[in-house]
């Protein structure tokens, strides 16, 4: 049975410092074609910032991006999954809690951050193989 990790363990872990501002998460993502960042302070996990946040609490709340602080946007304290948590538990999460993204953790060291979609396609080429 595979690990949530081995999905992205080859992958670079993109983040992003809580004092950084919105405009700049949002061109950070945009440039690495990703839809939510990790958010670190002092190298460890405290919250999450997604395209979502970017609409919701920024957009659509009339605050301007450039002066906006991640830290006053992001989800803070997110759930977070250990690196051997199996595929379908993160699915389960995902579904109970309405998460489309999880962080992979030891404690608050972020060892990365796995999407809705890397699960679903995972489980997809499982049930292609066994077919």
């Amino acid at each position: 049975m595979s690990t949530v990790y081995d999905l992205v363990k080859d992958r670079r872990v993109y983040s992003i410092d809580a004092d950084k501002t919105v405009l700049e998460a949002a061109r950070f993502m945009m440039e690495h074609s990703i839809g939510a960042l990790p958010v670190l302070r002092n190298g460890e996990l405290v919250g999450i910032f997604s395209e979502r946040d970017v609409m919701n609490r920024v957009v659509a709340a009339g605050r301007t991006p450039g002066t906006t602080v991640i830290s006053e946007v992001m989800t803070a304290n997110p759930r977070g999954v250990d690196a051997d948590e199996s595929v379908e538990e993160c699915l389960f999460l995902m579904k109970e809690f309405g998460f489309r993204h999880l962080p992979i953790v030891s404690g608050k060291e972020l060892k990365g951050l796995v999407s809705l979609r890397d699960l679903l396609l995972k489980t997809s080429r499982s049930r292609q193989s066994v077919a």
